[in-house]
């Protein structure tokens, strides 16, 4: 990536998120994220010693599994490296959401489930945008298996889930206008 920048400078820090989405065979979903952090030079950890350039001061890993309504069912995480002794021993406190559905309030049930010192913070980082990437993994799967007929014929009733929640889906917008004219409250 290159970012026009207005003075030299020197790469000190990557923190790096990855998140997968995964179709299970028995018909549940998994949703997948991975945070490290590493620097470019080494440095000494109270609890690790010296920690050398590019291995990972954090990472961590988290693994959602949830239906296609959006419940989660399981959960795993995994702190691999961290700081301090103490940090891997909260992870099993995320199992605390299972049962919760992604969807509207997602990040206020997190914080009250786990946030603060029931959980690890950059764990529950990677869970606020698991429910983009759940949505991105689900719905054009599902929609892509469904005949095109059935799919117009019950969508064209109902309000699209994502209206209004950016500008391209705007209830003024042209996608509205074509995609979900009912829902159009743009000016002809």
């Amino acid at each position: 990536m290159s970012i026009p920048t207005p003075a030299k400078r020197k790469h000190v820090h990557t923190r790096s998120i990855n998140y997968l989405g995964f179709r299970r065979e028995d018909g549940l979903w998994d949703i997948e994220a991975q945070m490290t952090d590493t620097k470019t030079y080494s440095f000494q950890n109270d609890w690790r010693g010296e920690v050398q350039s590019g291995v990972p001061l954090h990472e961590m890993i988290l693994r959602v599994t949830i239906d296609s309504d959006f419940i989660i069912h399981d959960v795993y995480a995994e702190t691999k490296h961290s700081p301090f002794e103490m940090c891997p021993n909260i992870v099993d406190n995320y199992r605390l959401i299972i049962g919760l559905r992604m969807g509207p309030g997602w990040r206020k049930e997190i914080r009250m489930k786990i946030g603060g010192t029931k959980g690890c913070t950059h764990i529950t980082e990677l869970l606020f945008p698991m429910g983009t990437v759940a949505r991105q993994t689900i719905w054009p799967l599902i929609k892509k298996e469904r005949s095109v007929s059935a799919e117009r014929h019950a969508e064209k009733n109902r309000r699209p889930g994502v209206l209004n929640t950016c500008h391209a889906w705007a209830s003024d917008s042209n996608l509205v206008k074509t995609l979900a004219p009912d829902f159009y409250t743009g000016e002809d």
